[in-house]
């Protein structure tokens, strides 16, 4: 007639662990990467921002003349 007696503060911490660890699962899958993942989309960022530098385009540097106008420029 009686059930199980069960210590209800035991009863919820279980109940709370197993939630965090549900949760935890799911983080992991949205956001879990491995390290070679990470590695690999590192290693395209810089092959990608190399690439973007060596297009650049570099300009001169303009020089001042001692009287305030550009070398080159006539007065």
């Amino acid at each position: 007639m009686a059930g199980d007696i069960v210590n209800l503060r035991q009863f919820r911490k279980k109940q709370g662990r197993t939630e965090k660890e549900k949760q935890a699962e799911q983080n992991r899958i949205a956001f879990g990467r491995t390290k070679a993942d990470k590695t690999l989309t590192r290693a395209l960022n810089e092959k990608a921002s190399k690439a973007l530098e060596q297009g650049r385009l570099e300009t001169p540097a303009t020089t001042h003349s001692t009287d305030g106008t550009r070398d080159g420029d006539k007065a």
